[in-house]
């Protein structure tokens, strides 16, 4: 059975009855997890990054240091205005409202992040988002992606999102990083 991608309506819930949902500020999982995601990245400095679906922008702060230029897009207006405050006084990052895959942004990249949010898509969406990537990514550029193992009701299992995903991504990949943690995994392919 196809299921759908998780829409607005779900995501504005969950940053309007929380201020601090899945604890991205205050738990000791999140913080291990967002330094493997930035060692994963193993000190490499970027000219035009894009974070999918940066929540309220608490692994956003972390990877700007990383980056020359960084858009964040999420689909969640709240926690697009959380991520605005929380980055105002960082120059170089630009946040915006962005339902991907659906909308795109019209640039390139030398990195995308998708971190917890590839497994919220259908089957149609996982293959809008590897389309875009494929044409968005510069050659050499580095693709993130971080995903929770555990048992959920989304559209997708963390392995099949990224599966898909990678099959839907029409260029040579090579992989730079494979690491499965206790609850969750890293993987960071290199475009061709």
């Amino acid at each position: 059975m196809t299921r759908n991608s998780l829409g607005p309506d779900y995501f504005e819930g969950i940053f309007q009855g929380d201020a601090d949902p899945w604890g991205l500020d205050s738990s000791e999982y999140e913080r291990a997890k967002f330094d493997a995601t930035i060692a994963a990245l193993n000190g490499r400095r970027y000219r035009s990054a894009l974070e999918i679906g940066c929540a309220n922008g608490a692994l956003t702060e972390r990877l700007a240091p990383c980056c020359d230029r960084l858009l964040a897009i999420d689909i969640s207006g709240t926690a697009v205005a959380d991520a605005r405050r929380r980055l105002a006084p960082v120059p170089t990052v630009s946040i915006c409202r962005m339902r991907f895959p659906e909308d795109q942004p019209d640039a390139r990249f030398d990195l995308i992040l998708l971190s917890e949010v590839a497994y919220y898509w259908s089957d149609a969406d996982l293959a809008a988002a590897g389309g875009f990537i494929g044409r968005a990514l510069d050659r050499g550029g580095d693709i993130l992606l971080v995903h929770y193992t555990g048992q959920t009701d989304y559209p997708q299992t963390a392995d099949d999102a990224v599966q898909k995903l990678r099959s839907a991504i029409a260029r040579e990949l090579t992989v730079g990083v494979h690491h499965r943690a206790d609850r969750y995994r890293i993987d960071l392919w290199r475009a061709g």
